[in-house]
């Protein structure tokens, strides 16, 4: 299997309460974040969330999709949502979010294994594109966020 790790930091001139509200409502992912295809709950989890389990459809700039269920691990609202991730990827995903000076830093960090064949076949030549193609679907939903709560998105970056 091919290793992933990424770092996504949005900046949003949003509150920290509306743009944790917005991250964890996985139902209405989709109605933002066009990449999310479909979002099904398999189990509800806690008052908090801790122990919720979606199946995700995510599809890709590049045409393919990715789909995998998402349990919630870890939840301390409104700063940290983390994942665990089954599926055709396979790893940790972790939201952290905090004030800035003005709205909310937001990091994602992405720690993940592909078990699609034909990407761990690839991923030696692909490796950038596929690289290319994680920061392209953040960014997608940097702006579907940043659109739904009506705040400027101040900064990005992705490694």
């Amino acid at each position: 299997m091919a290793n992933y790790n990424f770092v996504t930091t949005w900046v949003i001139d949003a509150p920290i309460e509306q743009v944790w509200d917005a991250i964890v409502d996985y139902k209405n992912l989709p109605s933002w974040w066009p990449s999310v295809a479909k979002v099904e709950e398999i189990e509800p989890g806690d008052s908090d969330g801790l122990g919720g389990v979606w199946d995700m459809t995510w599809e890709t700039p590049l045409s393919y999709t990715i789909t995998f269920r998402s349990t919630v691990i870890e939840t301390r609202a409104p700063h940290v949502l983390a994942i665990k991730a089954i599926g055709e990827v396979e790893g940790d995903g972790r939201w952290e979010l905090s004030k800035a000076e003005t709205g909310t830093i937001v990091k994602y960090y992405w720690t993940v294994q592909t078990t699609k064949a034909w990407m761990n076949l690839l991923a030696v030549i692909m490796r950038p594109v596929l690289e290319w193609n994680h920061n392209a679907t953040m960014k997608i939903g940097a702006s579907g966020l940043s659109q739904l709560l009506d705040a400027d998105l101040i900064s990005e970056d992705y490694k």
